[in-house]
């Protein structure tokens, strides 16, 4: 298993990320414990979360789930705790089922910290992130429509200089270690950063967001904030929501899956999507590789990569994404890739 820094932390990070997101929901405890004892014995260090997963779907009455299950895990196995970094997530605004919807704040931090250590049952966070700014986002297909023109730049600053002065009296409490970023933009990665030079507080060591064969907007801006100022990127959804698995080609709806549960999830009723996904799909059966395993090897290819999140409701996929890490891309393979980008870019 490759390891990659975690920004300027010192730490280092296994070039796959075990996601949690459906611990709770289609994965049940057993499942959630077995996985994360097959991922640490494969030489994965990282574990992300969040506290209102499990999604599919999001509700109230199972916010913390996730949390909690790892959580268990780690009451059974105490000493175990130092052999991985824990990542965590705090909702953002307008997720009526957390806080009522209540924007990130200097208020909400301390509390939401201290109800994810119990949920977790640790007592530190090895990297704490915001799950989505409180102004809003360009992922989850939103880039077709986000409209920042409405934005008060004067109250985002001086949220961010808040939010970070909380942040600091968490790292020194010692309940939190790092702080990363998640559905963040390259102004706002950049301002986080200015501000904790200027003013203090833990720097920016990472961000969260989507990024795989389908979804590559990283690759037009942040990718060079990435690469200059140490921010690596873990990558969600690097399988694409699963469409790149081939699973879903043809109108395929396996029972179980996440279409079938949330059918509304963007950009799996685009034909264009499709018709990428059948290009890359055919790179794989040319070469004679797994989808998976391109799909993930791809990802390590990228110079500005920390880490890609993978999730698994079964442990055959978890065995089969592990088996990327072996999977090396030929320059002809990569070639075919940038080809079929350019032939099907933004496919969704």
């Amino acid at each position: 298993m490759k390891m990659n820094p975690l920004g300027r932390t010192g730490l280092m990070v296994s070039e796959l990320c075990l996601g949690t997101m459906t611990f709770g929901t289609q994965t049940g405890v057993a499942e959630a414990h077995a996985q994360i004892d097959r991922a640490l014995a494969a030489g994965i260090n990282v574990v992300d979360t969040a506290e209102m997963y499990p999604v599919n779907p999001v509700r109230k009455d199972t916010i913390g789930r996730t949390e909690e299950i790892i959580g268990q895990w780690n009451a059974a196995h105490p000493e175990r705790r130092g052999d991985y970094i824990l990542a965590t997530k705090h909702s953002g605004e307008g997720l009526a089922a957390v806080r009522d919807g209540a924007p990130i704040s200097a208020a909400t931090i301390p509390g939401t910290i201290e109800g994810a250590l119990r949920r977790l049952r640790t007592d530190h966070i090895d990297l704490y992130q915001f799950h989505w700014p409180n102004r809003g986002s360009y992922m989850f297909r939103k880039n077709w429509t986000y409209d920042p023109s409405g934005q008060d730049p004067a109250a985002v600053l001086a949220n961010m200089e808040e939010c970070l002065e909380a942040l600091q009296r968490e790292v020194e409490r010692g309940t939190i270690r790092h702080f990363g970023l998640s559905n963040e933009s390259a102004w706002g990665t950049a301002q986080w950063l200015r501000i904790a030079e200027v003013r203090g507080g833990p720097r920016v060591a990472s961000i969260q967001n989507e990024y795989s064969l389908l979804c590559r907007l990283f690759d037009t801006d942040l990718a060079e904030l990435s690469v200059n100022e140490d921010v690596g990127l873990l990558a969600f959804s690097p399988l694409g929501t699963g469409l790149l698995t081939g699973k879903y080609q043809d109108g395929a709806v396996p029972e179980g899956s996440r279409k079938s549960l949330s059918p509304e999830l963007g950009g799996r009723d685009v034909p264009r999507a499709y018709q990428a996904v059948a290009a890359y799909l055919g790179i794989a059966q040319r070469h004679g590789l797994d989808p998976v395993h391109m799909a993930l090897a791809w990802c390590r290819t990228r110079p500005f990569m920390t880490s890609a999140i993978f999730g698994a409701t079964r442990m055959e996929q978890l065995e089969r994404a592990l088996g990327s890490v072996e999977v090396t891309l030929s320059a002809e393979v990569l070639a075919e890739i940038d080809a079929a980008h350019r032939a099907h870019p933004m496919p969704y």
